[in-house]
Parts: structure tokens; C-alpha cells; sequence
């Protein structure tokens, strides 16, 4: 059965791919899954048929017979364990990749996000120029450890997983603070897995949505 799954109508992020659904497009990709997808408008997200998917009336949502998840690293696990491609098969490795999972979303992501959110919603507040630099060491402290982690690798644990796939697309959400390129391995490691078909495949399939509109 082919999944849907849902995205934006019109993205926020005018087809940068930093929207959700690209994480749940580029895992479909990499294990050569087809999917369909439904594009829902910011109203449609807060009535009751999306609420019923994604209870906080957000995107993505994935449908799948009589499965519905939501949230993109649980979809992607879902994925990675149903499908080959983005786990390995042995044990203790597919474990390690799984926790890289875990550490992009619950360790790298949280400070990325809230500077976003503190530049969007606080940019004329008098306290920006002083709380901005805060966030930014924040960050590169996290970058550091994660950077000393990676070295010269190609990937985080030997081969590409869904682990780097979130890693990948949460660094991206840096790109113009100039963060990132202060580690040059990292810069790299996400060049390198922008490289991918499957990444442009779905690239491109969500930035088509955005300049269609």
C-alpha cells in the first residue's frame, strides 16, 4: 500500500527544504518507497481532520492502511525498520544508529531551533544583541563535541543511516548564520549527504510545491 503523507501548501521555508516532510520524502527516497502526498493549508492543520492524525496540528503525518503516525522521527523509524536502507542489520549497529537518531533530534536540535525562534520572535527586543551570542556558544558547543565525534568519517556510525539523515537536515537548519562553517568536517559531511540522489529527489519534490504556488 503506498503511504501519504502530508505537507505544506505553502511552506514557510519557500522550498529550502527545512520543512518536516522533507525528512519523511528523503527517508521514502532512500529506500525506494513511492508516496503519495496531501498538502494541507495552516487552517486545515487546526480542523478536526488533521487534529485527527497529528493531534497538535502540525505536519507531517504519515497514512499507511490503517496506520497513522506522526512526528518525523518516529515516521522515519518506522520506515528505517520496515524497510532497508537506513538501518543496519546488525544488531549493535542498528542500535548505535538508531541513538544517532535520538541525539539529532533531542540534543542538536533543540538549541538550533530555539535561535531560530529567537531571531523570528525577539529580533526587536533589546535583549537580542546580549542573548544572541549566548545561543550561538550553545550551539557551537554542541557542534564541537559532534564535530570531534565525526573526524574524517564519512558518516556517524560506517554507513549512511537515518541517523545522518537527521543529522543532516537539522544542521541544515544553520545554513546563513555561518555557524556551520566553522567546522569544516561538518560542512562537508552535510555537502556530502546533499550529494545523494534520494536527498535531491525529495529536494527537489518540495521545492516544486513551493514554486508551483
Amino acid at each position: 500500500m503506498i503511504p501519504t503523507i502530508t505537507a505544506f501548501e505553502r511552506s514557510p521555508d519557500g522550498g529550502m527544504g527545512l520543512a518536516r516532510d522533507m525528512r519523511v520524502r528523503w527517508a521514502l527516497e532512500e529506500t525506494g518507497q513511492p508516496y503519495d502526498v496531501r498538502l494541507v493549508s495552516f487552517t486545515q492543520m487546526k480542523e478536526p481532520e488533521h487534529l485527527a492524525l497529528h493531534p497538535f496540528g502540525q505536519i507531517p503525518t504519515y497514512e499507511e492502511g490503517d496506520l497513522v503516525l506522526f512526528e518525523s522521527g518516529a515516521i522515519i523509524l518506522h520506515i528505517a525498520q520496515h524497510h532497508a536502507g537506513l538501518l543496519p542489520e546488525e544488531p549493535n549497529a542498528r542500535a548505535r544508529a538508531i541513538a544517532w537518531m535520538f541525539a539529532a533530534l533531542n540534543t542538536i536540535e533543540p538549541p538550533i531551533v530555539e535561535r531560530e525562534q529567537v531571531s523570528y520572535a525577539e529580533r526587536d527586543k533589546p535583549w537580542h544583541a546580549q542573548r544572541l551570542p549566548l545561543m550561538d556558544e550553545r550551539i557551537r558547543q554542541r557542534l564541537g563535541e559532534l564535530s570531534d565525534r565525526l573526524g574524517d568519517a564519512g558518516w556517524l556510525d560506517g554507513s549512511f543511516s537515518a541517523g545522518d539523515l537527521l543529522m543532516v537536515l537539522v544542521l541544515r537548519r544553520l545554513e546563513g548564520s555561518n555557524l556551520l562553517e566553522e567546522y569544516p568536517n561538518l560542512a562537508a559531511y552535510v555537502a556530502r549527504a546533499e550529494a545523494r540522489p534520494a536527498y535531491q529527489r525529495a529536494y527537489e519534490a518540495q521545492r516544486a510545491v513551493a514554486t508551483d504556488r
